[in-house]
This record gives C-alpha cells, structure tokens and sequence, in this order.
C-alpha cells in the first residue's frame, strides 16, 4: 500500500514538473506577444515602411544583458514569419528562438531588455532558419531606424538582413549584440506545440495551426502588416 502510494506520487510529481515546464514555454509566447503589441502601439516606434517588407519578425521579451567586465546576453523568444514560398501570405505559426552571446564592455551591472528583430530579405530567414547564426558573421545586422523619415538611415542599415530594436527597463540605455548568436529552441517547441517540431517545418509548413499562447504574437503581426510590400515577395 505504502509502495502504491509512493509511485502514485512520483506519478503526480514528475507530471506537476513536465506541466510547470510546458506553462513556462507557453508563458514565455504569450509574453512576446504582450511585448509585440505594446512595442507597435507606440507611434514612430518601427517604421511601418519597414515592418510592412519584415520577412520575419523575432521578439525576445527580457533579454537579460550582464556586464561585468566581460559582458553577455541571454534570451529565449520566438520567431513567426510570412506564409508562402516566396514569404508573401499571412503570418504563421511561432517557432521558439533562443539568443545567446557576448560583448566585450566595462560596464557594471543588469538589464533586462525587450528585443525585437526584424529579418527583412530571404538571406536572413535562411540564416534563421540554420543550426545557428552569429550576427554581423553569418548575417548582417544593424540597429534599426525609428520614426517615419527613413531618409537618415544609411545604406548599410537599408541592406542589412536584420534590424534590432530594443526596449529597456533596466540600467543601461540601449542594447548591444556584437557576438550573440541566435539559434532555433526546438526543445521549447516541442514543448509549446506537443509535438517534436523544428523550425524549418514550423515556420514553412503548410498546415501548422497557431498554439492559444501564439495567437497574440500573429495577431499583432498580421493587424499592424497584414501584406508583405517587400519587392521580393512574389
């Protein structure tokens, strides 16, 4: 009887802790939306010119920034993009990303920052899309321009495959990326879709329904871009 009882727990317990992990992935989506929607309800916080022609975009809510001679980043998101063989349709379902890197600074002290990356051309969904990618190595990237007026930002932000904007709540005023990598957290997909999934099917499949805890993210997405103006888009 004690036995039965003791398994029965261990049952319930490694259940409850399967359960919490599965809450945190879905928590972690629904908070990328939260962050999505307030970052697009700020006027002239992302150009909608550019927003409009997003491939993709990647929100990481809470990126955490530590510096302390030798600085880093961690952060964990998601990434959903546009439908379609050339990225031209509505936005799809979310694939969970994670961010990971360092820089190199003299700072002291923590932030945590809201991260959202625009990935603007097919090169960078591609990169996306790889086992890893390092910023300014396996695809170019470069802080976004803000306000409606373009004219100011230089040539090498117009071309480069990744914007960053950033939206901070801690010490430091900004965000620096030099050196962190993205990379696809099909662990956390798995969790979030019940599913073994990994990005390249999430983000081309034809038929991936959005999870409850993504439908924010998508549904901000496809009411502030709903067409992608892009002149590559087909």
């Amino acid at each position: 009887m004690f036995r039965t009882g003791l398994s029965t727990l261990c049952v319930l317990l490694l259940s409850s802790v399967s359960f919490a992990a599965d809450n945190k992935e879905q928590g972690r989506l629904e908070e990328s939306g939260v962050v999505l929607e307030e970052v697009l309800g700020v006027p002239d916080n992302i150009p909608q010119e550019l927003l409009d022609k997003a491939e993709c975009v990647i929100v990481i809510p809470s990126m955490l920034k530590i510096a302390m001679g030798f600085g880093g980043n961690y952060g964990r998101g998601a990434m959903v993009c546009r439908s379609g063989e050339a990225f031209g349709g509505r936005w799809g379902a979310p694939a969970m990303y994670a961010l990971d890197g360092g820089s190199v600074g003299l700072q002291l002290g923590a932030q945590a920052t809201d991260l959202v990356l625009l990935v603007m051309n097919r090169r960078g969904v591609d990169a996306m899309l790889s086992s890893k990618v390092k910023l300014g190595a396996n695809a170019s990237a470069a802080v976004g321009p803000k306000g409606r007026d373009l004219s100011a930002a230089t040539d090498a932000t117009m071309r480069a495959e990744i914007l960053s904007y950033s939206r901070s709540r801690g010490l430091f005023a900004g965000v620096s990326l030099d050196g962190a990598s993205l990379r696809p957290d099909d662990d956390a997909s798995r969790k979030v879709y019940g599913r073994k999934m990994n990005a390249r099917t999430i983000v081309t499949g034809h038929s991936i329904a959005v999870p409850p805890s993504g439908r924010r993210l998508v549904d901000a997405l496809q009411k502030s871009a709903p067409r992608n103006l892009s002149a590559e888009a087909k």
